[in-house]
């Protein structure tokens, strides 16, 4: 085992920047507002005298800076026309000053709205809020609250974004009084973060890529698209009504949506986690899935999950499934308590396979009082017959293996943290991420004291967000990171082979780090088996 070098490396050169900063003048405390686009913008802005009025009050109400940003720029576009109004008008200035002019009307209504909604239970005092709207500016989604109440704050939101559109360019963020805006444009379609989480553009960006795919796989693409174009106005929330618990579940997955939990640090890698088995009961398994499967024409995926961890994956040859894809599926299964008493039947599009088709999926429990769900997933529309006999003899072979009973324990031993870290014999050792990277699985520690606590939990997602950003920061990746904090000692290692997280109670000393994160490491190495899965067999 190789010893831990703590120089970390020499930084890079800083990139060229292409932010825009608003100086506050009506702020006392002249506070910045921080526009994120591209070299375009802001070109388009040098030289021109900007004022924002940036109020965001303590109550939740996060929007009073984007209607004050659309105002400023709004009020500088009609400076420069009037100034050569004599002058013939270019189509494209003329093009973009409309949707402004248009925000710049509403800005008052805008503020009417948000006042009401502040004294909204279900909006006041959240720390994020996600928008979905059409390009058209057509209400579709809101995290809190009801979207039909906003429509006149997403008429601002989808005027800004055309503004920039009209420039040749693209919006994605905007920081103002600690409330970060994040913009993305897809598919006809408008998301926006607003959030006073810790998560970073880039990490709220996957939130929203998140909520597109899921849009994706209930309507697919081609069916999004079509729609639009037929109609630019059409109310997508007819098509997706029912499905908003699957977004909702995928947008509240870190400790905003009051959850204590090792699936946002899935999120943050991009990875699935995996059931803790023997090698030797997770190899039975999938021999099980495969032998009574492999003779069934059309079958793409075969999919055993528990606890939102994957036990077994068998795929058709030349085949993969992506790990955005699978989320969607643990996802759909975490939020859909009717598939527990009986088998069912199911369209669903995975956008990273295929984002304009459907497979088609015969979900069901393996027992009735079982964790462990199958899914079979097939081109077919009419294999259900065919797969639900496969279901019943896979069962029963699990069953006269035991593998069930071995699922069942395995499940019942990840609610005992403790029990797992005491195993690795660091006393240190609060908690942990492995990613090995030429695998999209995680291994998390359980979550044991001090994190059981929600307040204290914020804290170690807050951290591992940070780390996270700076170990894969795009301009100045960091290779290893150790910090000594008020209320941990966190390392973050990133080496050619996996990124491992760890953090350890606060009188933690260095010298004692590098031991233990070598004792973490070799424990990992031998337990690997247990806890990653290194290939995935074929039908």
């Amino acid at each position: 085992m190789s010893e831990v070098n703590w120089d970390p490396p020499t930084a890079s050169s800083n990139s060229t920047n292409s932010t825009i900063y608003f100086d506050a003048e009506n702020e006392a405390d002249s506070d910045q507002a921080e526009v994120s686009c591209s070299t375009t913008v802001t070109d388009n802005f040098n030289g021109h005298e900007t004022t924002k009025n940036l109020t965001a009050d303590d109550d939740g109400t996060h929007f009073m800076p984007m209607a004050s940003v659309c105002k400023t720029m709004t009020a500088t576009t009609l400076t420069d026309e009037e100034a050569s109004v004599d002058k013939p008008q270019s189509a494209t200035t003329a093009s973009s000053s409309r949707p402004l002019a248009k925000a710049l009307d509403l800005h008052e209504s805008v503020d009417t709205e948000v006042n009401i909604m502040s004294h909204d239970p279900t909006w006041k005092g959240q720390k994020k809020h996600i928008f979905i709207l059409s390009e058209a500016g057509k209400p579709i989604y809101s995290l809190h609250g009801n979207e039909d109440k906003l429509a006149i704050l997403f008429g601002i939101i989808q005027a800004l974004v055309s503004f920039v559109e009209n420039s040749q360019d693209v919006i994605t963020s905007i920081k103002a009084r600690g409330i970060q805006f994040v913009f993305m444009v897809k598919s006809n379609l408008i998301f926006v973060a607003a959030s006073r989480t810790h998560l970073s553009v880039a990490q709220l960006q996957m939130q929203l890529n998140d909520a597109h795919n899921q849009i994706i796989s209930t309507l697919t693409y081609s069916q999004l698209t079509k729609i639009f174009n037929q109609r630019k106005n059409f109310d997508l929330r007819r098509l997706l009504e029912g499905s908003e618990r699957l977004i909702n579940n995928l947008l509240l997955n870190d400790s905003s949506g009051k959850k204590i939990s090792n699936n946002v640090f899935a999120f943050l890698t991009n990875s699935i986690r995996i059931l803790p088995l023997q090698s030797s009961v997770r190899t039975s398994i999938s021999q099980a899935i495969k032998e009574n499967c492999s003779k069934i024409k059309n079958l793409v995926f075969a999919i055993l999950l528990a606890q939102n961890r994957l036990v077994s994956l068998v795929q058709m040859k030349k085949y993969s499934i992506h790990p955005a894809d699978l989320r969607l599926i643990v996802n759909l299964i975490e939020c859909s308590e009717s598939f527990k008493p009986s088998e069912n039947w199911t369209p669903i599009c995975l956008p990273k396979f295929d984002m304009n088709g459907y497979l088609h999926a015969h979900v069901s429990y393996l027992e009735e009082n079982s964790p462990a769900c199958l899914l079979l997933l097939s081109v077919d529309r009419d294999a259900f017959f065919v797969l639900s006999e496969a279901k019943q003899a896979i069962t029963e072979k699990l069953k006269r293996s035991q593998c069930i009973e071995a699922i069942n324990e395995a499940v019942m031993q990840t609610t005992r943290g403790k029990q797992q870290l005491n195993s690795i014999g660091i006393p240190e050792l609060r908690h942990f991420l492995y990613k090995p990277k030429s695998a999209a699985q995680i291994l998390c520690s359980e979550i044991v004291a001090p994190y059981t606590n929600l307040l204290d939990f914020e804290r170690l997602e807050s951290l591992y967000c940070d780390l996270l950003e700076r170990i894969r920061n795009s301009k100045r990746p960091l290779k290893l990171i150790l910090e000594t904090r008020s209320n941990e000692v966190a390392l973050a290692w990133s080496t050619e082979y996996y990124e491992l997280f760890v953090v350890f109670d606060p009188l933690t000393q260095k010298s004692s780090v590098t031991k233990d994160v070598d004792k973490l490491i070799k424990w990992i190495e031998k337990e690997y088996d247990t806890y990653f899965i290194r290939t995935h067999p074929t039908f």
